[in-house]
């Protein structure tokens, strides 16, 4: 019996010496298929995220009445179209008063410039003419701005994420309208290891495989970012990619490095 619990110790010292020799990788980045047969890291790899480069949250410039509201989520629209138009009749109908404000206060002064010709008025009467003019001049150009404003265009080609708000509703000045991206000026966000910072640059190229396709392309380091994250110790990779056909912007993927040297 003896003999039997001496080998059986033995057998267990032998164990826990083997499992406290098997390594363990530090690295949670490093996925263990990025690790060749003869132990060096082969490729490295980080995840990331698809976003535009134009990308914009639509918000009112006024408060009134939605009359038009042509697109849908998913339809797409050119630079310059009218995405919303709001019930302008009332801003309308002061632009038009203030431009008859400001045409009379044009004809006073003529009137007043030629009486002062013939000595028939002061300089005060000609002066204060001048001033009515520049005043009507500027709230008619308020009223034009406001009226500028009832209509919403397209700061860009692309399509409509999300529609806030729906026709014949009435909405406030700053209230969000429309979610609008463009698919075709994406760019790569990755959140990478801080000690790679010396071994990345701009114009370095890397693969990356979005989740959703599991086609590799082929893309290239643009910019890094201005800070580490204090607590988990990342940065922020940002890359562009020639041909982003097919794609939308909010694909996840995995980003494939060459070995870091």
């Amino acid at each position: 019996m003896r003999r039997v619990r001496v080998w059986v110790i033995g057998l267990t010292i032998l164990t826990c010496t083997a499992q406290a020799q098997t390594p363990v990788p530090d690295d949670p980045l490093l996925d263990s298929s990025t690790v060749g047969s003869s132990g060096s890291a082969a490729s490295t790899e980080a995840r990331g995220v698809l976003r535009a480069r134009d990308q914009a949250m639509l918000a009112s410039e006024l408060s009134g009445r939605i009359v038009e509201l042509p697109f849908s989520e998913g339809e797409s629209f050119k630079k310059g179209d009218t995405l919303a138009r709001f019930d302008c009749s009332a801003y309308q109908a002061q632009l038009n008063a203030a431009q008859a404000a400001s045409r009379g206060a044009g004809e006073e002064l003529a009137h007043n410039k030629q009486l002062a010709a013939l000595n028939s008025v002061g300089r005060f009467e000609v002066a204060r003419a001048e001033a009515r003019l520049s005043e009507t001049q500027a709230q008619s150009q308020v009223y034009q701005v406001q009226v500028k404003r009832c209509s919403v265009v397209a700061p860009f080609d692309g399509q409509v994420v999300e529609r806030k708000v729906q026709r014949f509703e009435s909405v406030a000045a700053g209230a969000p309208l429309l979610d609008v991206v463009d698919n075709r000026t994406l760019e790569i966000h990755l959140l990478v290891p801080s000690r790679w910072m010396g071994k990345l640059k701009p114009g370095q190229t890397f693969s990356f495989v979005p989740d959703e396709t599991g086609r590799p392309l082929d893309a290239t380091v643009k910019r890094l970012g201005a800070r580490i994250d204090e607590g988990s110790q990342t940065l922020l990779l940002v890359a562009t990619l020639p041909n982003a056909s097919g794609l939308l912007a909010g694909m996840s993927g995995t980003a494939r490095f060459a070995e870091l040297k």
